[in-house]
């Protein structure tokens, strides 16, 4: 009997693929007689790689080695020699669609995610906003592989063991953490203006924080102008501080790093779901987007999150959308202590 190899496919951005991560290690250890391989982008490599036995990746390049239908086509023939039982579509965009529509002619096994787009309009809807909790990703995510005929109980709890990650792998100046420190990494920047918290209000967020833990260590995620700016200065002004880009090589080494953080203060972005990934605490802050329209990191609830009532709130799934009020009033109305006193929670819990 051919033994069952299902194809996962997921080509979108680091957030979106990482919310995979606890639904394919649950698939994986509850189905373990079963291949399941990840179709991806090659940055999602480390998500996978070491998951589970029976979890294999395979990265494609859809900007120029499989551009285009003759580049799908390609990648079409590549994945066919695999000899799949299964295809989950997790992604259901133009090009998973046309791999979607090969397979299926090719009578395969194949189901995709349902986005639930009408419900989520209605979420950021201007006029008759409904403020309904749409499911969440990682709900979508089994609801394609129930389809499959693999209905799966989550129990996910991290990537690493309960100790963490190897801080041997990490430079010097990480790799120790005294009993006295309390080690916070923050994310404070997002691919969107309405997802981005103001430098300024952060700046004073870690000022609090270095005032009310004066041994606590600022460790700054993100690479990019803004960060390589803003992280410089902070860097400079506060010796606690620790600009994470300029000294680790690899999403590896950051994900170490993330999961030995006593909390994690992000935006709406990637690292609120990578450092979900290692079982560290999250403390997410949200403007434009909600909670409600399910991109809530793993394990993460609403009491974690940090937002302002606005009646236009949100106005946007994904935050790309310009301000209706044109002052992004959803973020720069935020007090930065009602910012701190949600990682004070954290931390109080984690000195218990």
């Amino acid at each position: 009997m051919k033994k069952e190899h299902i194809l996962v496919i997921r080509f979108s951005a680091m957030g979106d693929v990482a919310m995979m991560v606890p639904v394919i290690y649950s698939l994986a250890h509850q189905y373990p007689d079963i291949r399941i391989t990840v179709l991806s982008r090659a940055f999602a490599r480390p998500f996978f790689e070491d998951l589970a036995p029976n979890v294999g990746f395979m990265s494609a390049d859809l900007k120029n080695e499989y551009r285009g239908i003759k580049g799908l086509n390609a990648l079409y023939r590549r994945l066919a020699a695999k000899q799949f039982t299964a295809v989950a579509d997790l992604h259901s965009v133009l090009r998973s669609e046309y791999l979607r529509m090969r397979f299926n002619l090719g009578h395969y096994r194949v189901a995709h995610i349902d986005k639930h787009r009408k419900g989520r309009r209605r979420l950021t809807s201007s006029t008759n906003k409904e403020l309904v909790q749409q499911p969440s990703s990682f709900q979508n995510y089994l609801d394609v592989f129930a389809k499959l005929g693999y209905p799966v109980t989550m129990q996910f709890k991290s990537i690493f063991p309960e100790e963490g990650g190897n801080l041997n792998m990490l430079p010097a100046c990480m790799c120790v953490k005294k009993s006295f420190e309390q080690w916070v990494g923050i994310a404070p920047f997002a691919a969107h203006e309405g997802k981005t918290y103001p430098p300024r209000l952060m700046h004073q967020v870690i000022e609090l924080i270095l005032a009310k833990y004066p041994h606590a260590r600022i460790f700054l995620f993100g690479r990019g102008m803004q960060e390589e700016k803003y992280f410089t200065e902070w860097c400079q002004q506060h010796s606690a501080c620790v600009h994470t880009g300029a000294l680790l090589e690899s999403l590896h080494q950051e994900l170490i790093l993330m999961s030995h953080l006593d909390v994690m203060l992000s935006m709406d972005s990637s690292n609120m779901h990578l450092a979900s990934l290692t079982g560290t605490p999250v403390v997410s802050v949200w403007g434009a987007t909600h909670p409600y329209a399910g991109f809530m990191g793993w394990g993460q609830t609403e009491e974690s999150a940090v937002q302002i009532p606005l009646d236009c709130r949100p106005c946007s799934v994904y935050g790309q959308k310009p301000c209706l009020r044109g002052d992004y009033a959803c973020m720069r109305n935020i007090p930065p202590e009602t910012i701190v006193d949600k990682v004070e929670k954290v931390l109080g819990v984690k000195s218990e």
